[in-house]
């Protein structure tokens, strides 16, 4: 007989989770269709009763997003320019459907290389917010997500919410996306990138490429690059293959890592040519 456990608390939650090995499930829109034709035996803790975790609020210095706030939230609520990657990330997550039921935590838990919503979370600088009944602490995505398929949320932890720091000059952002077609597919390159605008100059820039390692990655090397450049058309010539040298693609159905390279680096320069097109 499997545990099947609906808390309507991150109290309750938390407690189960100390007390049981339980599969967390938000959304469910990747543990159903990983587990077609095969016996739903996990113990199962659904979150989805919880409702405090779900929404978008503004606090004094950051944003924060409910592990359980859907796609479609995202989508639907007035945001500054700078989550307008995000936005459009929230785009690509299967159709809309999937958009509806679909939660931002469960997108970034199952930590597949090719999810949508960490390029874009990675340039935004976010925490990640995680609870047990040890208390609550938060850290950094990147260091959040560890490999494919692997996170640092211990058993008995769940995921709260995300934490957006306010960007320190006016800012914006872009998600773009290469796959075989143009809508539900899996992405064979994907790059977020936000820019902060300084006196017309690049004050800050961070650009996150997915699909081309076993986690999504930040470009240091050439965000330090573009830091103080002037926001003007030409910026995107300043890239180069050597400021994509920590990726590391692979071969597979989807495409060669030689043509990812190569996509990343197109989509790369063309991300950083439309944030500053028409500023």
């Amino acid at each position: 007989m499997t545990l099947y456990l609906q808390p309507k608390s991150v109290d309750e939650a938390v407690q189960a989770l100390s007390e049981n090995n339980l599969f967390v499930l938000a959304g469910g829109t990747d543990y159903y269709p990983a587990r077609v034709g095969k016996p739903l035996d996990d113990n199962i803790l659904d979150i989805t009763g919880i409702t405090g975790l779900r929404g978008i609020s503004e606090r004094d210095d950051h944003f924060h997003i409910g592990a359980l706030t859907r796609w479609t939230d995202i989508i639907e609520t007035a945001l500054p320019n700078y989550f307008n990657g995000l936005k459009l990330a929230a785009r690509e997550v299967g159709g809309v459907q999937i958009q509806n039921a679909g939660t931002i935590a469960g997108n970034i838990c199952n930590a597949s290389p090719a999810a949508d919503g960490i390029p874009p979370l990675l340039s935004l600088n976010t925490d990640i917010v995680l609870a047990s009944t040890r208390g609550e602490h938060s850290m950094p995505l990147a260091k959040f997500i560890m490999g494919n398929r692997k996170t640092r949320c211990a058993s008995d932890e769940i995921v709260t919410g995300f934490r957006i720091p306010k960007p320190d000059h006016p800012a914006t952002s872009t998600f773009l996306k290469l796959g075989a077609r143009k809508y539900l597919v899996i992405s064979i390159v994907m790059v977020a990138a936000v820019v902060e605008i300084d006196n017309g100059n690049v004050g800050a820039i961070r650009i996150a490429v997915g699909s081309c390692s076993a986690t999504a990655k930040r470009l240091h090397m050439l965000e330090r690059a573009l830091v103080g450049q002037p926001i003007a058309a030409g910026i995107g010539d300043l890239v180069s293959e050597s400021h994509l040298n920590q990726l590391a693609p692979i071969d597979d159905v989807r495409g060669s890592a030689e043509y990812r390279r190569d996509a990343a680096l197109t989509l790369v320069r063309r991300a950083v040519e439309e944030l500053v097109a028409d500023k």
